[in-house]
C-alpha cells in the first residue's frame, strides 16, 4: 500500500505529490541512447582492441576469448544472470589458458548489470564468485612481491561495480514508486473532483426540487381557488391570478440563482440574497393565500446564523408546508415554530389535517428524504409523522457547530 492510499486525507492538500512528479518528469526528460546501441558499445570496443592490438601469442585464441567475454554483454539487460554465468565461464577458461586480456572488464560490467536487476542475495553471491576469480588472477599474474596492491585495487573495483548496480536498482525502484504515487494522486484527485461534482449536483437537485415542488403546488392551489371564485368573487379571482404570476416569477428567479445562470443583462433587482428565516413571514403569507393558513413563531435572534443554515431552515419549512398543502383537505391550518440559540436551531412544523393512510405509512417522493439530507448536513435527525392529537408534524434540530455541516 502506498502512502497516499494509507492516508487519503493528505492526498488532496495543495502541492501534494509535486516533488515526486518533478523527479519523475526530470527522469523522463534525460536523453538516452537506444538500449541496443548502448549495450553494443563496450563489446565493439573490446573486439576492436583485440583485432588491432598485436597479441604476444595465439592471436586467434585471443580474439576468440575476447569475443566470449564481450559478446554476451549484448544481452545483459534481458538475461543478466545467464550473461554473468557466460562471462565468468569465459574468464575461467582464460585463466586456465593463462592469457591476460583487457576484456576482463566484461566481468565487472556483468556483475554491475546483475546487481542492477537482481536481489541483494544474488548480488552478494555473484560478488563472492568474482572475488574468488580476483584472488586466482592475482595469485597467477601479480608481480612477485606485489600481490597486495593489485588484489586490493581489483577488489575495490569489484565492490564498486556491485554497489553501483545496487544503487541503480534502488533508484529505479524509487522512480517507479514515485511515478506510481503521482499516478495514484492524480486518480485520487480526479475521483475527488467527481465526488465534488456529484455533491454539487445533489445540492442543486435538492434546491430545484424544493423550488419547483413548492411553487407549482402554490400555483395549482391558487389556480383552483381562482377558478372557484371567478363567478362569485371576481376580485378574489384577480388577486389569486396576480399571486400566481408573482409566484411564477419568484420561482424563475430562484431557479436562475440556484443554477448560477443569471445573465449579465439581468436587472440587479432580481439578484436577491438566498432566502432565510427573515423570509419565512412572506412564505407563511404565500401559503395562507394558497389556502393553508399558516402561523409563524420565531424565538431568539437569528442574525448570527450562517446564511447556509438559514437557507436550510427555510427549505425545511417550505417543504413541510408544501406537503401539507398537497396532502391535506381544505380548512387545515399549519403552525411553524423556530427556536434559535447560540449553537442550535429547532424547527417544528405541524398541521391539523389528516393524511391518507398510504401517505402516512410510507411517504412517497423525494420531499422527506431531501429534508433528511438537509438536516443531516447539520448533524440533525428529522422526524416526520402523525401527531398524537391528530395532524402531521415535522421536527428537527440543527447543530450549528457540527463538524459535519456542509453547504446546504
Amino acid at each position: 500500500m502506498t502512502e497516499a492510499a494509507a492516508e487519503p486525507g493528505r492526498a488532496h492538500r495543495p502541492g501534494a505529490g509535486r516533488p515526486e512528479r518533478a523527479v519523475a518528469a526530470a527522469a523522463r526528460r534525460i536523453p538516452r541512447l537506444p538500449t541496443p546501441v548502448w549495450d553494443s558499445l563496450l563489446p565493439a570496443l573490446l573486439l576492436l582492441n583485440a583485432a588491432t592490438t598485436p597479441a604476444p601469442r595465439e592471436p586467434v585464441l585471443t580474439v576468440a576469448l575476447t569475443a566470449a567475454l564481450a559478446l554476451p554483454l549484448l544481452r545483459r539487460r534481458r538475461a543478466p544472470l545467464a550473461v554473468f554465468g557466460a562471462v565468468v565461464a569465459a574468464a575461467l577458461v582464460q585463466w586456465l589458458l593463462d592469457i591476460q586480456l583487457p576484456a576482463d572488464i566484461a566481468v565487472l560490467v556483468a556483475l554491475y548489470t546483475l546487481a542492477a536487476h537482481s536481489a541483494r542475495r544474488t548480488t552478494l553471491a555473484a560478488g563472492a564468485v568474482v572475488e574468488a576469480g580476483v584472488l586466482l588472477a592475482c595469485l597467477r599474474w601479480a608481480p612477485d612481491g606485489a600481490f597486495l596492491t593489485p588484489f586490493v585495487a581489483v577488489t575495490a573495483m569489484t565492490a564498486a561495480a556491485a554497489v553501483l548496480g545496487m544503487n541503480v536498482r534502488t533508484t529505479r525502484a524509487y522512480l517507479a514508486a514515485v511515478e506510481e504515487r503521482a499516478a495514484h494522486l492524480e486518480r485520487e484527485q480526479e475521483q475527488q473532483a467527481r465526488l465534488a461534482v456529484a455533491e454539487e449536483r445533489g445540492r442543486i437537485t435538492r434546491e430545484m426540487h424544493d423550488i419547483v415542488t413548492h411553487n407549482l403546488s402554490v400555483m395549482v392551489a391558487l389556480a383552483d381557488a381562482a377558478g372557484y371564485a371567478r363567478q362569485r368573487s371576481p376580485d378574489r379571482a384577480d388577486a389569486a391570478m396576480r399571486q400566481i404570476s408573482e409566484t411564477g416569477r419568484q420561482a424563475l428567479t430562484d431557479m436562475r440563482r440556484s443554477l448560477g445562470v443569471l445573465r449579465a443583462d439581468e436587472p440587479d433587482a432580481e439578484r436577491h440574497p438566498l432566502p432565510g428565516i427573515a423570509q419565512l413571514d412572506a412564505l407563511a403569507e404565500q401559503m395562507s393565500a394558497a389556502g393553508l393558513p399558516t402561523g409563524l413563531e420565531v424565538e431568539g435572534g437569528h442574525d448570527h446564523l450562517p446564511a447556509t443554515a438559514q437557507l436550510t431552515v427555510y427549505r425545511l419549512v417550505q417543504e413541510a408546508l408544501t406537503n401539507a398543502l398537497k396532502h391535506t383537505p381544505a380548512g387545515t391550518r399549519a403552525t411553524v415554530r423556530i427556536r434559535c440559540s447560540a449553537g442550535t436551531v429547532t424547527v417544528d412544523v405541524a398541521d391539523t389535517g389528516p393524511r391518507p393512510p398510504a401517505s402516512a405509512a410510507a411517504p412517497s417522493g423525494h420531499g422527506i428524504p431531501g429534508m433528511r439530507e438537509r438536516a443531516a448536513a447539520y448533524g440533525g435527525t428529522l422526524r416526520a409523522g402523525p401527531l398524537p392529537g391528530g395532524g402531521w408534524g415535522v421536527r428537527t434540530r440543527l447543530l450549528l457547530d457540527s463538524a459535519g455541516a456542509v453547504s446546504a
